[in-house]
């Protein structure tokens, strides 16, 4: 028996000295990847040397977004590390800084447009870049668009370039604006989920999918005049650019298959018929074109050229140099859904967005703040709490203008209302002034497969507010009563900061959200503006002579970003390997659509939320 337990004892103390030297072995390996990962991020490439008659490749790769969230750059470095360019997100304003700094640069002699591996982008972001590009062309120098195919997105951007082009074998996707969703309530009902909703406004339609089968007479209502102002918008400035009318691509889009009929079958010769394109090249067509207009390198077999990514190291990129013994104006990037707290990738944590306002309050040489805001809103409290900082920006004597980017609705709008000034592009949506309250319960769904929830409390509150539990009377009354002051707390907050009566604010409120032209006409907006033109208003503000602006960067922890793409990276792997598609699809809906509620909820479960997010349209 001795031996016996002598033989297990030494047994368990040889696993634990593999398992201690496996995981010591392991942790050197992962710190020595840190290791690479932080010189490929820090070291980098020089830069190469750019010739005369130089084609400057306009090729935004992923998402276009305000700033780059804290992951992509190791997503960037591990992408650079296993011999792939792609980049993750691509700011806008990089994307601005390259257009603008090559108009006046002299050795740039075109630009060619490449958005092949352009990701989500808002209408707005396009805009922004399209006006780059105009300014581009007043130089004297030519811009081509040339591609293997374009879809809607794309096709907007190339349309503002000179000449189009498009491979044999390509087509020009158009399709139209709309708002779709998935439904829930009829499953939500056969697995007995009750969901608790509270909520005042007839638009406030953030959680019709779990209320209903199918969309409102109202929601519809809604939906169809803000998306009919973004499609007029889309088609004015595609048919500006190419000499068309929109009333043309509206019949592109109805009646191709009349029209891809009459060009046999083939996609690239419909657009070409249709004056949406120029021409129709194959690649090696296109770079013998380029290489005329360009000049040539290596012996004329390759015309000059540099990518927007390359170029960018032989510049300075706006808003990043702060100016020496000079006052500026601090610019604040808010994206994604705001919640309580730290937050996450991809969210606007409350108490990380505090502290960057409170930095900028507590310095001297920042004289006024500019705040981008691109979110659909989310957590009442937590939209409450950086309103109440900015605050105290104006008792500090230092002005706030909003930017708005694509979306500024519902919290997003409660935080703006009292800033100086608000700007916003034609095409941005906002408003979505509307609260409401949402608590699912599942004790029917528990007692169907035999689990039952019972227990003595000293109150009838004591574990009243349960997910496993009806929801009693008495907490639902409260609820909605919550609901109801948030809302006049909303319209009171609006009504003084955009010094509008309280009874106007009800009249265009009660959840309706509005294009960024429409909401200037209703006093919600002040103006038509990009961040630049918001930069320059808080300058003449604060009373600066010159518009010197500087990114307010947010506060990370390394460790924490690379938990989240830990987690990320394996729920991604989990998801697209494990379960059929159409459930992923179904649950990655959901997510979108609810997941807010889920992801560190309201302390109170009030939610000013607008479900039209840019991931939700179909743009």
């Amino acid at each position: 028996m001795k031996k016996a337990f002598t033989f297990i004892a030494v047994f368990f103390i040889w696993i634990w000295k593999i398992f201690k030297t496996g995981t010591l072995i392991a942790s050197n390996l992962l710190f020595l990847l840190f290791f690479v990962v932080l010189i490929a991020l820090f070291v980098g490439h020089p830069a190469k040397k750019i010739p005369n008659r130089t084609a400057l490749i306009l090729n935004p790769e992923g998402n276009i977004v305000e700033q780059r969230s804290a992951l992509d750059p190791i997503a960037r470095a591990v992408n650079g590390l296993a011999g792939v360019s792609k980049h993750e997100e691509t700011p806008l304003q990089d994307i601005l800084d390259v257009i603008n700094t090559a108009a006046g640069d002299d050795r740039i002699k075109m630009l060619v447009l490449s958005p092949s591996h352009l990701g989500r982008v808002g209408l707005n972001q396009l805009r922004d870049i399209g006006r780059a590009i105009d300014n581009f062309k007043e130089s004297g120098k030519v811009v081509i668009a040339a591609d293997d195919s374009y879809s809607q997105t794309q096709y907007y951007l190339a349309s503002y370039a000179d000449e189009v082009y498009l491979n044999p074998m390509g087509t020009v996707a158009l399709h139209g604006f709309g708002v779709f969703r998935l439904y829930f309530k009829k499953m939500l009902d056969k697995l007995q989920i009750k969901f608790h909703v509270f909520r005042v406004g007839t638009f406030k339609s953030a959680l019709e999918p779990v209320l209903r089968n199918n969309m409102s007479d109202a929601a519809r209502e809604a939906n169809r005049q803000w998306l009919n102002r973004l499609w007029s918008t889309f088609c004015a400035d595609i048919g500006k650019q190419r000499g068309i009318t929109p009333l043309l691509i509206n019949d592109f889009i109805n009646s191709m298959d009349v029209r891809l009929e009459k060009a046999g079958g083939d996609g690239a010769l419909m657009a070409l018929n249709a004056g949406l394109i120029d021409g129709i090249k194959t690649r090696r067509q296109v770079e013998e074109y380029l290489q005329s207009v360009a000049g040539g390198n290596n012996g004329g077999k390759k015309f000059n050229h540099i990518s927007m990514y390359e170029y960018l190291k032989h510049i300075t990129p706006s808003y990043s140099t702060r100016p020496k013994n000079s006052s500026s104006v601090g610019i604040i990037v808010a994206q994604g859904n705001i919640v309580p707290g730290e937050g996450v990738v991809g969210q606007i944590g409350a108490e990380k967005l505090i502290r960057q306002i409170e930095t900028a309050r507590k310095d001297s040489s920042i004289k006024a703040v500019v705040l981008r805001v691109d979110s659909g809103g989310g957590s009442a409290f937590a939209s409450e709490l950086i309103r109440q900082e900015l605050l105290r920006l104006h008792e500090a004597g230092k002005p706030l203008v909003v930017s708005m980017g694509s979306m500024a609705a519902s919290g997003a709008y409660w935080l703006s209302a009292d800033a100086d000034t608000i700007l916003a592009s034609p095409v941005t949506l906002t408003g979505s002034i509307g609260i409401f309250g949402a608590l699912p319960t599942f004790e029917q769904t528990l007692a169907t497969i035999g689990v039952h929830d019972d227990g003595i409390g000293t109150t009838s509150m004591a574990g009243a507010v349960s997910p496993v539990r009806p929801l009693p009377t008495n907490i639902a009354n409260a609820l909605q009563l919550g609901v109801e002051h948030g809302y006049r707390k909303f319209i009171d907050i609006v009504a003084k900061g955009r010094k509008l009566s309280p009874k106007r604010v009800e009249e265009i409120a009660e959840g309706r959200v509005w294009d960024g032209k429409t909401a200037i006409s209703l006093g919600l907006v002040d103006a038509e503006g990009s961040l630049n033109e918001a930069v320059s208003r808080a300058a003449e503000l604060a009373g600066l002579e010159s518009p010197n602006g500087i990114y307010i960067n947010r506060p990370s922890s390394f460790l924490k970003n690379l938990q989240q793409f830990g987690s990320m990276a394996f729920a991604t792997m989990l998801s697209d390997n494990l379960f059929p598609s159409a459930w992923i699809t179904t649950a990655k809906q959901f997510k979108a659509q609810l997941g807010f509620v889920q992801q560190q909820p309201d302390p109170e479960n009030l939610y000013t939320f607008c479900l039209l997010s840019p991931g939700s349209i179909a743009f």
